[in-house]
């Protein structure tokens, strides 16, 4: 197995993504700027590691030095969850949760491609959008956008990239995840966006994960340039009404 980096790795489906890598074999550097939770887990998975945050654009070349020469795969699980109604959204936050998002994975994927080229076999890169980019949502308007870029990212260098980089792009609906925990303290709140899903639950970070580990296998290598919904059904299907 070759080196899986993975940005956001201290976030839920991040760390998740790493240990399922860490049992399929891959060898693993990981980016977060939770310097304390990203070191415990680095002593346990016996993985690189680089600290910083993602609006700092010298990390990226920081992370291009210290994770090698040669990448099997990058998976860049960093996000926002900034619902807000359009009056409340500033120019900052569409900003923000912009490079965050969108102009990260960009950045990301520009200074790890040539070791993700130097890779023996096809390389692949796995990107987040949302559920909210297909389906119109209240308050996801920042987020929308900044997903929306995200889709339209995945598409491009999916082209640009082939055959020797694979790019596809999970869009999960929401997660129980921290990032997530002010929307889902309410447990009749939690309960009602659960039952809007086909599924009728919430998301887990190793739903998603499972998919991150498909995507870095050669058992997707005929795939690129998707965006696949892991979603309890929610983007295509209605069960009432």
């Amino acid at each position: 197995m070759g080196k899986v980096i993975i940005f956001g790795a201290t976030g839920a489906i991040g760390s998740a993504s790493a240990r399922r890598l860490h049992s399929a074999g891959y060898a693993l550097h990981l980016v977060g700027h939770n310097v304390e939770k990203l070191r415990r887990l680095a002593t346990e998975l016996d993985a690189g590691m680089t600290s910083g945050d993602v609006l700092d654009a010298e990390l990226f070349e920081r992370v291009a030095e210290e994770a090698g020469d040669t990448l099997h795969g990058l998976v860049y699980a960093v996000g926002t969850l900034n619902l807000k109604n359009l009056n409340r959204l500033t120019e900052e936050d569409f900003i923000h949760d912009y490079r965050v998002n969108a102009l990260g994975a960009a950045l990301a994927v520009q200074q790890l491609l040539p070791a993700l080229r130097n890779n023996p076999t096809p390389s692949s890169v796995v990107l987040f959008s949302s559920v909210a980019v297909g389906q119109g949502f209240k308050f996801h308007a920042s987020l929308g956008m900044a997903k929306g870029a995200v889709s339209g990212l995945t598409l491009s260098l999916a082209a640009e990239l082939a055959p020797q980089v694979r790019v596809n792009a999970i869009a999960p609906s929401l997660t129980d995840t921290p990032l997530a925990a002010g929307i889902l303290t309410n447990e009749k709140m939690a309960e009602a966006i659960a039952k809007l899903h086909p599924m009728e639950r919430l998301g887990k970070p190793d739903d998603i994960a499972a998919l991150v580990g498909f995507l870095l296998s050669d058992d997707s290598s005929w795939m690129t340039g998707q965006i696949i919904g892991v979603d309890g059904g929610r983007s295509t299907l209605r069960t009432k009404g």
